[in-house]
Parts: C-alpha cells; structure tokens; sequence
C-alpha cells in the first residue's frame, strides 16, 4: 500500500460511526482476497465526500461494471482497462462509478454522461488518502476573522486554497494520478472545496463564511 492507513487512525479523526466498510461475500471471487479489498473490508473509508456503494440487498454482492455502465460506450476510452466489465464497483464520487481492478489494484472512475474512464488511484490505500484528507478538510477549515471585510474574507479563501493544494501536491508526490490533470473527479472536488463549496451547515467553516448560528 503506498499510504499507511490504519482503523485507529480513522476511528481517531472522524469516530467509529463515520466509517463504512464492506463485507467480503460483497466482492466476486477474483476480488474478495486482493489487498484493496481487505482494506475496505477491516480499515474503511470516512464518509461524506465519497460515497460507498452498498451490495445489493437481495444477494449481497456489489454491482459490476457492466451492470452500470455500458461498457462498449468505454472501450476506446478504457485504455489500461480490459476486463473491466467483471470489476466491483466500490463507490460513487461526483459522476462517477469507481471501480477496483483486482489485478492490478487501481481504482478507476467511470463517468457514464462524459463517456470517460480515468485511472484515479493507484491503490486503494490512495482513495482513503485522500478521502480523509478532504473530509477532515471541510469538517475543521474555519475562516477566521472578521469575514464580512473584503479583505479577510479573500485571506480566508487563500488559506483554503492553500490547504487544498498542499493535499494536491503531498498526494501527487506518491500518487500522481488523483491529480494528473484538471480533468479529474479529484481535481474537480479539490476546486469546489477552494470556493468554499462542500461545506455541510454544521461544520466550523460552514458557519464562519455564512454566519449561521
């Protein structure tokens, strides 16, 4: 795993209740024992940004790529991508289906309106990396200071845009493909983020930049 992700690390940031997992009869055989697998079986990911799907209440099993996609829409797309239509689909960020190849342990989103598949991480320990990051991110920024003035308002914003890169760059420094390009689903959230987007009603930042009570 390129990033050391632990259960006591999350459960120590966001509490036990804030961390979905999956059961392992949720995979295909191929996929049950992989690594990203039995990260998301025992360690988890926080919720909130990122959306874990849930098996299917009648069998138990998560859907595949080809029951949500059409993959022939994505085979001139799906470069480094054969056979994806057997992978499981683990999750659901912005528009896109996220998907864990068993073989080589990426996870890859597939965005079925722009007919597009990206390689977004290079294993899942990367996915929680990053989910946490941003997650923690939104639950503890704060705008400090007067925020009605122009001026503090615009030096809030620049600490926000700050931190967001400082994931970007410490994350692409063993990772590169979150954030290879604009085009990404995390690039794309990590913008969102900076324009003080994302923040749910409860949270430090939330009630700073809008005053709530």
């Amino acid at each position: 795993m390129l990033f050391e992700i632990t259960r006591s690390g999350l459960a120590g940031i966001f509490g036990e209740d804030r961390i979905a997992t999956l059961p392992a009869t949720a995979f295909p055989p191929a996929a049950a024992d992989t690594e990203g697998a039995r990260l998301l079986q025992t360690i988890g990911v926080p919720t909130g940004t990122l959306l874990l799907r849930q098996p299917d209440e009648h069998d138990g099993l998560l859907p595949l790529v080809q029951d949500v996609v059409h993959i022939e829409d994505f085979e001139d797309a799906a470069a480094g991508a054969e056979g994806a239509g057997t992978w499981p689909v683990i999750g659901w960020l912005l528009n896109a289906h996220l998907a864990l190849d068993p073989v080589s342990g990426k996870v890859h989103a597939f965005d079925p309106g722009e007919g597009t598949v990206q390689e977004l991480h290079t294993d899942l320990s990367s996915l929680v990396q990053v989910t946490l990051r941003f997650q923690r991110l939104l639950e503890e920024f704060t705008f400090s200071g007067d925020e009605s003035d122009e001026s503090d308002e615009e030096a809030g914003f620049e600490r926000l845009g700050g931190e967001v890169d400082r994931i970007r760059e410490e994350t692409s420094s063993i990772d590169p493909l979150p954030f290879q390009d604009d085009e990404t689903v995390w690039s794309v959230v990590g913008d969102e983020i900076a324009m003080g987007q994302r923040f749910k009603s409860n949270s430090p930042g939330a009630r700073s930049l809008y005053k709530t009570a």
